[in-house]
């Protein structure tokens, strides 16, 4: 990840906190002429069973459009997308992986693919993950910058 995006989520991450929400994800699409912001948030320790609102998301659009437009780091013409996780929350950051620590997750990992595994725990002080694909017994530990584009399964039954 770049230097740029990198500190745009530190900014953000501390701006949605400031609120009283958690950043779950954010994504930097759309062209360098129209840049998209797709930002999902949640309450701090999702746990609560408190999902989010319409009302919520306001909020914090509201809160990101104004220093959006105060410092034109993304220019005049970008589209800011604030939404929940959803059902299958992304898991990204160390914190993430740590709290749903026991839980199964869809993960493309470098080498492998797109990979169905039960979260062990997080090692190396965050910057790894121990995860146990489905149908393995061994457990395997993966730098978290090579699991990619994870997400929570939702059991059904």
């Amino acid at each position: 990840m770049d230097d740029e995006l990198e500190g745009l989520i530190s900014t953000i991450r501390g701006r949605v906190a400031a609120l009283g929400y958690e950043l779950v994800d954010l994504r930097k699409r759309g062209s360098q002429k129209r840049p998209l912001l797709q930002v999902r948030i949640d309450v701090p320790d999702a746990a609560t069973g408190r999902g989010i609102t319409h009302d919520d998301c306001a909020v914090i659009s509201r809160g990101l459009e104004q220093w959006l437009d105060e410092t034109g780091v993304l220019g005049e013409r970008y589209v800011l997308e604030v939404s929940s996780p959803g059902i299958e929350r992304p898991i990204r950051w160390a914190e993430h992986w740590s709290r749903f620590q026991g839980s199964e997750v869809n993960v493309r990992l470098a080498g492998r693919g797109r990979v169905r595994a039960t979260i062990v725990g997080v090692t190396n002080g965050g910057a790894s993950v121990l995860l146990r694909p489905r149908g393995d017994e061994q457990a395997v530990t993966v730098p978290l910058e090579e699991a990619r584009d994870a997400t929570l399964v939702v059991n059904w039954s």
